[in-house]
């Protein structure tokens, strides 16, 4: 008899945890378990959506620390730039070639591998005799930072 009463006791403590924990207002079992499971499949949706704001937080910050490194190294008449990534990067050849484009360097050679990271070696010939190395580095970390920020919004 003893021992119904402590399971007893012990079940009505653990229903009043419960209905602490999940801040229900019901006075019986039925009442108090029904609101418990409403409040687990809260958290699960809280706990899923803060896993798919964690994903796209990783993402985006993996993209912004892709290590790019650049290099740009002034010729006789004209340039040789280097560009290199671990990761591969779809779509940062055009977005590099349009800068060229843009401060009117013409590429006159170039080795490009896009396969596991990416690796760029360029000649470039100024037709402008306005642009130095310098330029030529800006010129490729914008269009670098222009890739970043279009890959972001995808």
């Amino acid at each position: 008899m003893a021992s119904r009463k402590q399971k007893k006791a012990a079940l009505y403590e653990k229903l009043q945890l419960l209905r602490a924990a999940t801040h229900s207002t019901a006075e019986n079992k039925t009442s108090i378990l029904v609101d418990a499971s409403k409040y687990i499949e809260e958290l699960k949706g809280k706990v899923e959506s803060l896993n798919q704001e964690m994903e796209t937080t990783e993402a985006t910050s993996s993209l912004n620390q892709l290590p790019v490194q650049v290099t740009v190294e002034t010729l006789e008449k004209g340039f040789l730039i280097n560009v290199s990534s671990e990761k591969n990067c779809p779509g940062l050849l055009v977005s590099i070639l349009e800068a060229f484009d843009e401060i009117r360097l013409e590429v006159l050679d170039a080795r490009v591998s896009c396969s596991d990271n990416f690796q760029l070696e360029a000649v470039g010939a100024e037709n402008v005799d306005s642009i130095d190395g310098e330029m030529v580095e800006q010129a490729v970390l914008q269009a670098i930072n222009k890739w970043r920020d279009n890959n972001e919004q995808d």
